[in-house]
């Protein structure tokens, strides 16, 4: 009996999806790893010698606030433009004018093959002040957008790609001009095959905000670090933080599954 409890609990029905795991099983799983998990943290957290000072941290609730709230804003603003400038970067890379396709390639090489920070840093000391460009939450904007974008356009044009040639042929054998295509044929395979690894983009997206702490953009890294020059207080400074990337985080992995499943159709 005790053997039939624990497969029917922890074991997945064979060649099936997720959405065939029945609910019992799926809470009993996650409860054994959220308790194995937090045991382990308190067993670790429970070994460290240190003064923990949480009412120091709780005067400076504002300011956590209002980090995180710039953060989200600066994120919001970078997903939108950096989703639009990858989509485009991916059909550039594909185009039939030769210097544009270059110019997408170059543009995705060079982001790619240097560090976020160096980019930050030239974009606000050197590009933005030769523009006269004073305003360091839009350079920080750009610059993340510009980053993220040159991913996205990779994982767009692997989705493209990944598109049979005679789906292809057999719209524009039935009349669909190029831009129908690729809406009506094109971007719906698409779409599902990148949302996994789009959403992984997102999420990084959202942490390498972090580094536009560098150009003292006052966002949530920024305030964390002050806080804890304040107080003096490392852990307690910084562990609120990794809880609030994380509350940010989750929701769009949450969000991209739940986006899968309307996409998921059979081929």
């Amino acid at each position: 009996m005790l053997r039939n409890l624990c497969t029917r609990l922890f074991m997945a029905p064979p060649a099936q999806g997720s959405r065939a795991v029945p609910l019992s099983a799926r809470i009993a799983s996650n409860l054994i790893v959220v308790l194995g998990m937090a045991f382990v943290l308190l067993y670790a957290f429970g070994r460290l010698r240190y003064g923990w000072d949480w009412a120091l941290i709780w005067e400076y609730r504002e300011k956590f606030f209002r980090g995180w709230v710039t953060t989200i804003a600066l994120s919001c603003a970078a997903l939108g433009i950096s989703l639009l400038l990858g989509v485009g970067t991916a059909l550039a890379r594909r185009a039939r004018f030769l210097p544009l396709r270059y110019l997408a390639v170059f543009y995705v090489e060079l982001i790619r093959g240097t560090p976020l920070l160096v980019q930050i840093l030239v974009f606000f000391y050197v590009v933005a002040d030769a523009f006269g460009i004073g305003n360091r939450y839009l350079v920080g904007i750009l610059t993340l957008s510009l980053f993220a974008a040159a991913y996205i356009s990779e994982i767009v044009r692997a989705g493209i790609e990944s598109v049979g040639k005679s789906q292809r042929d057999s719209a524009r054998a039935i009349g669909l001009t190029r831009v129908q295509t690729y809406r009506y044929v094109i971007f719906p395979q698409v779409i599902r095959q990148i949302l996994p690894p789009l959403a992984g983009q997102f999420a990084s997206l959202v942490k390498d905000s972090s580094l536009l702490s560098v150009i003292a953009v006052g966002e949530f890294t920024l305030n964390a670090q002050e806080v804890n020059a304040y107080t003096y207080s490392t852990l307690e400074s910084y562990l609120p933080l990794a809880v609030g990337y994380l509350l940010l985080t989750l929701p769009i992995s949450l969000i991209a599954r739940r986006l899968e499943r309307n996409f998921r159709y059979e081929t």
